[in-house]
């Protein structure tokens, strides 16, 4: 007499559950050993319990396994049936065509035409969008005017800078050439009346009279 067959069913009670598990993980793994050795392949088994523990078996590194799994699949994604990709890409033209018309059709509201066919809502929603626009605007438009008038600020005090600087030099150069001719004329022995006819050269500038 033959046994029964076994329902397979999730076990209701824990610890026969559990004996179950052990018993059968064993064997699972034990097969998976033997598959690799009898048919040189290269095989994974990642198993968790119910409780979470985590039970493995890898003919060679569990890790360039799974590596090896996941390279497998995106290579294998990448194999599009010609036809399937050319539905995709005739969907994605007819949205971007949609975007197209809608951008078209929004750029025209915001022109203020073809408003009749706008709900309440809709009018309100680009009536916001209009006031943020302004408000971006108007916020750029007072930054540009700062930035200008700060830099001719700039430029207006460089050139009083520079009117100070010409001011303070103009004297001294005038006295310095009054000193160096006098000096010349009195190293070389003239007389007292070329000495003052020099002094009264050197200081016609500041005089005004040249």
């Amino acid at each position: 007499m033959g046994r029964g067959k076994i329902v397979i069913q999730k076990i209701d009670s824990s610890a026969s559950r559990q004996v179950t598990f052990s018993k059968r993980r064993n064997g699972l793994l034990k097969k998976a050993k033997e598959l690799s050795i009898l048919c040189d392949a290269e095989v994974g088994v990642i198993v968790f319990s119910c409780t979470g523990k985590l039970h493995e078996f890898a003919s060679s590194s569990m890790r360039s396994t799974v590596d090896r799994y996941a390279k497998s699949k995106q290579d294998h994604h990448g194999e599009k049936n010609p036809v399937e990709e050319l539905r995709l890409r005739q969907r994605e033209v007819a949205d971007l065509k949609q975007q197209l018309l809608d951008m078209q059709d929004y750029r025209r509201h915001l022109m203020g035409e073809e408003l009749s066919t706008l709900s309440i809502g809709n009018l309100q929603n680009l009536e916001k969008q209009l006031a943020m626009s302004l408000k971006a605007v108007r916020t750029r438009k007072c930054q540009v005017l700062s930035e200008e008038i700060g830099d001719l600020n700039e430029k207006a005090s460089n050139a009083s800078d520079s009117r100070e600087v010409t001011s303070r030099e103009v004297p001294f150069t005038a006295a310095d050439r009054c000193d160096l001719r006098l000096r010349h004329y009195s190293h070389a022995s003239h007389s007292r009346s070329e000495v003052n006819e020099a002094a009264q050269i050197a200081m016609e500038p500041r005089l005004g009279l040249r």
